[in-house]
């Protein structure tokens, strides 16, 4: 009897386990990106845009993440001395996060995007 028991409590627990998971699951795939709206704060639609894929993945810096750590789809707020510039990570190299969404042109203009290359 006991040892029903206590196959019926490990089963609980890993119904339980596995329900919470699923949730966070669907919680984060829920979170649909920003869309962009003319004369929004560059800055402000960049942290809603990485908020909606659960924060910037590297942080800010004026330094790179080191290559072979970084994963298709990770993001970086590269900090150069004309302002930052949101990066993304696509096929297989650091490019700005506007380039891979296409949210507007006026967006490579702003702070470090026109120079993240030079």
């Amino acid at each position: 009897m006991l040892h029903q028991k206590t196959l019926a409590a490990v089963f609980v627990l890993l119904l339980t386990v596995s329900n919470f998971g699923s949730a966070q699951s669907t919680n984060r795939a829920e979170q649909t990106p920003p869309t962009w709206q003319p004369n929004t704060d560059v800055e402000v639609f960049w942290m809603a845009y990485t908020q909606s894929k659960g924060g910037l993945t590297w942080g800010r810096s004026a330094q790179y993440p080191e290559y072979n750590l970084v994963k298709e789809g990770d993001t970086f707020m590269v900090e150069l001395s004309q302002g930052p510039c949101l990066m993304e990570f696509f096929h297989s190299r650091w490019r700005r996060a506007n380039d891979v969404r296409r949210w507007d042109d006026s967006i490579n203009e702003y702070g470090g995007c026109p120079f993240v290359f030079d």
